[in-house]
């Protein structure tokens, strides 16, 4: 039989989270009896140094149910670290193979029988694919759909409405762990990997309880991390963009100059001063990218630690 590891990021869950170990308990549970998994298999929540009682609740719950466990990192590094943090453990315990999904019981757990499936069918990577977002509103809807087909247009080899609900087998995990970037983007990283790969669609529900914690600021800002990781599409248009404006500056220059000779040359004081204005908010526009870039090639060069394991709580069988 397969050893299944959960591996769910937790950041201030304390609201969803007893409800969330009480539903993966039952569907591990059923799992096991179907014989889809073995008794090997486990949960394992990561308290990403959340600030309430998110980490009490995951000991008492390890305390009472084998199938509970725990990480907690010694301070908020984010999701996407956190995840990581929950995959490599998962890995170093020898699973066969882990499906992650967020606290927040918007991902369809009815639907994992379906990756085990596939993943039994031979697939080292499935992609659980949301098959619709009219739950989502005109706004986060428009913005999610424009954000993914911008990524194909820089090149980023991305899965189309899929966020972190996937499985890794074995094998994916390994090579995973042979990614060393600090900047980390794993919808980016994983279709990467390669090896066989399938999807399963399912629908979003809406969050049980608690707040969510990608607000607008930190959507903006994974959005950024996305593009500037994996596409140096932005850095190259700068430069496009410098060709034309030089092109249109030469032109300009002889229109003034033909005017000037032709004695029709009129003050544009405003025009000038419009075309100054352009000029500095566009250079503005192209360092600020080009700063982004040397941030994250300064984050890279310095090799710190992704994430620090304070804690870790794994039942043995």
């Amino acid at each position: 039989m397969t050893t299944v590891y959960f591996v769910v990021p937790c950041y201030n869950e304390e609201a969803v989270l007893p409800e969330t170990i009480s539903r993966l308990s039952t569907k591990l549970e059923k799992l096991i009896a179907e014989r889809k998994a073995d008794e090997n298999s486990r949960m394992l929540f990561v308290d990403d140094g959340s600030k309430d009682k998110t980490w009490e609740i995951i000991t008492q719950y390890s305390q009472k149910n084998k199938y509970v466990g725990g990480v907690k990192l010694s301070r908020n590094r984010g999701h996407q670290n956190a995840l990581l943090s929950g995959l490599m453990t998962a890995k170093d315990n020898c699973c066969d193979c882990v499906i992650s999904l967020d606290a927040d019981l918007q991902d369809d757990i009815e639907v994992i029988d379906e990756f085990i499936d596939k993943y039994l069918e031979g697939c080292e990577v499935v992609y659980g694919v949301r098959s619709s977002r009219k739950k989502d509103s005109i706004f986060k809807r428009s913005t999610a759909q424009g954000y993914y087909k911008f990524m194909k247009l820089l090149g980023v080899d991305i899965v189309y409405n899929h966020a972190d609900y996937r499985l890794l087998g074995s094998k994916a995990l390994e090579a995973l762990s042979e990614y060393e970037e600090v900047n980390l983007f794993l919808r980016g990283i994983v279709p990467l990997i390669g090896y066989r790969c399938d999807y399963v669609y399912y629908e979003r529900s809406e969050r049980f309880a608690g707040e969510s914690k990608y607000p607008l600021k930190k959507m903006i800002k994974f959005a950024i991390d996305g593009i500037t990781s994996f596409s140096v599409k932005p850095l190259k248009l700068i430069s496009n963009i410098g060709i034309i404006i030089c092109v249109l500056s030469v032109i300009g220059f002889i229109y003034a100059l033909v005017s000037l000779c032709m004695g029709i040359a009129v003050s544009g004081w405003t025009s000038t001063i419009c075309s100054i204005w352009f000029l500095g908010g566009l250079q503005m526009l192209c360092i600020g990218i080009v700063g982004t870039y040397v941030g994250k090639i300064y984050n890279e060069v310095k090799r710190r630690p992704r994430y620090r394991i304070e804690e870790k709580i794994i039942n043995k069988p």
